[in-house]
């Protein structure tokens, strides 16, 4: 238990009673979420902590007058707390919690709340004040209980903190609640996974409840206008062109910030993206994905000391499933989409995922890889309406530069996914840059590219098919320069609207059975491969749709 800090907080003994998993996540993992049930608790604290009031010294007699927000802590017991309220009345101390919602009907709290009660009266006693009882003040029945702290009290927490102790110390977290109706409500539940995971394990039957929180309201902003400048006031995103206003979005309703070409940032925005999670991703005026900015990475090391360890050595079936997973939508979104008989290659796609599910080394794998793309590719323009070729006609995929409108299109397209993953990455807790199938290179974030492979075809592919064939982008849409195709501003800006259209559709999850959008997909995916790597599933299954 060396590595365990030597004071826990009280608050950590609440979360450790009501799931152990989560006090794993949060303290040792330092993974938070908010949730509206967490953002309403702060709101209901918001004047305790403001502080205030006097504690002075216990031997000072009676000290205390309504001491609000106060830190005290134990070194015997191991504890610290901040404590909500501190009242003081004839020589003893009451330790006061403000709590959001009602007492329940059979007690005066939660079991949670008793012990973390407990804790902080411990600590007030090891401080050298008299104190026997606690009280809750819950703030939506505008009441209080009061809880003695009598032996069987003091035993069970004690205890608590001595397993707490043991479970912070495991190198793994422990496996989810089964089936548990305190799941819905935890904010942590998007990180948890606890179905998911449990069906994985094979410790649940059935299909898994969706326990995985709606899609967040915010959605990326992108500015593409040459000489734009961003910047903040009052807690709103405007974007400036000539020093005019020309739009103006609230912080909370963005999730990016997406800057193309020359477009500058201003630092108090960058601050205020940084502390609420908000990358800000910068890409060439060409469109490709050239770098991203966000606030400090994720406290989450052991998952990134376990991503290093299956990089060098383990990487090959994770790999594998990917290019599977890849090869298996490709091939279902030629069947749902050709205009063309296209059996041979659907036949020959089956056949290289079938191989690609059995190779035994990374070289292999790029060999079943290539070809399942040239059977794939050649196939491609048979999506496409006849009437749309010439300006689009197809006749392989090439890059750097695309040189016609579908290979542009293309490789926009794969360019905005991998922004998006790369995010997610990030968020995760994975470092982007060390991936199990693409080789390490400067700058090129394998990771993000490995999570994409399954994604190309449902998402990057299935947009430009769609977006060819309404009639989304026309020929005048691009713009010839020494051999290379690039969109023209107005087509792009139409591209992003079809790639965000389909991130928000809903789509039944071939695993999990439930409907979800794919942008949820992308995080779901991210931390099912990062519960592979913790060794918490056996192991990762690609996304592929029926």
């Amino acid at each position: 238990m060396a590595d365990v800090p030597e004071l826990v907080p009280a608050r950590m003994v609440n979360e450790f009673v009501y799931c152990p998993r989560l006090f794993y996540l949060e303290w040792v993992q330092a993974r938070f979420e908010d949730n509206a049930d967490t953002v309403h608790g702060r709101y209901v604290h918001r004047n305790v902590d403001r502080g205030g009031g006097r504690m002075g010294e216990s031997s000072e007699g009676d000290p205390v007058r309504d001491a609000r927000s106060v830190l005290v802590s134990s070194e015997r017991l191991g504890l610290i707390a901040k404590t909500d309220i501190v009242e003081g009345s004839d020589g003893r101390v009451v330790p006061v919690e403000v709590k959001r919602g009602r007492p329940p009907k059979h007690g005066p709290a939660w079991e949670p709340e008793l012990v973390q009660l407990a804790a902080i009266g411990l600590i007030l006693r090891e401080n050298g004040y008299d104190c026997d009882h606690g009280q809750f003040y819950f703030a939506s029945s505008r009441e209080r209980t009061t809880v003695e702290f009598d032996d069987r009290l003091v035993h069970r927490t004690l205890d608590t903190v001595d397993r707490l102790r043991e479970v912070a110390a495991a190198d793994d977290p422990p496996p989810p609640l089964v089936d548990s109706p305190k799941c819905p409500r935890c904010s942590l539940v998007g990180i948890c996974l606890p179905d998911e995971t449990n069906f994985h394990t094979g410790r649940v039957d059935g299909t898994p409840r969706r326990l995985t929180p709606r899609d967040s309201a915010a959605r990326p902003l992108y500015v593409g206008q040459q000489g734009a400048r961003l910047g903040i006031s009052q807690r709103r995103v405007e974007v400036m062109v000539n020093r005019e206003v020309v739009s103006s979005e609230r912080l909370i309703d963005v999730s990016q910030i997406n800057l193309t070409g020359n477009v500058q940032v201003s630092t108090q925005l960058l601050h205020a993206a940084f502390r609420q999670d908000i990358p800000v991703c910068w890409f060439s005026y060409g469109g490709w994905f050239q770098g991203m900015a966000h606030g400090l990475p994720s406290k989450h090391v052991e998952l990134r000391r376990r991503q290093v360890a299956v990089a060098a050595q383990a990487g090959l079936p994770l790999a594998r499933q990917m290019i599977v997973g890849k090869i298996r939508n490709s091939r279902t979104l030629l069947m749902r989409n050709s205009r063309e008989p296209v059996d041979s290659a659907v036949a020959q796609l089956k056949e290289l995922a079938a191989k690609a599910a059995e190779v035994d080394s990374v070289e292999s794998l790029l060999g079943i890889e290539g070809a399942a793309a040239r059977s794939y590719f050649g196939s491609f323009a048979t999506m496409l309406k006849d009437d749309r070729l010439g300006t689009f006609d197809f006749g392989g995929r090439n890059r750097r530069p695309p040189r016609d409108p579908v290979n542009c299109l293309l490789s926009f397209l794969y360019a905005l996914l991998v922004k998006d993953l790369t995010a997610v990455a990030f968020s995760v807790g994975f470092d982007p840059y060390l991936g199990v199938y693409h080789r390490p290179r400067f700058g090129r974030p394998a990771l993000a590219l490995d999570l994409a492979e399954e994604f190309r075809p449902i998402i990057a592919e299935s947009v430009v098919v769609n977006a060819v064939n309404n009639g989304e982008v026309a020929a005048n849409g691009f713009v010839v320069r020494a051999g290379g195709v690039a969109l023209e501003q107005p087509a792009r800006r139409a591209v992003i609207a079809a790639y965000e259209r389909r991130l928000d559709h809903e789509v039944t999850h071939p695993t999990y059975g439930y409907k979800i959008t794919y942008r949820r997909v992308l995080e779901v995916q991210a931390r099912m491969l990062a519960a592979s790597m913790l060794g918490e599933i056996p192991e990762y299954v690609p996304f592929m749709t029926r």
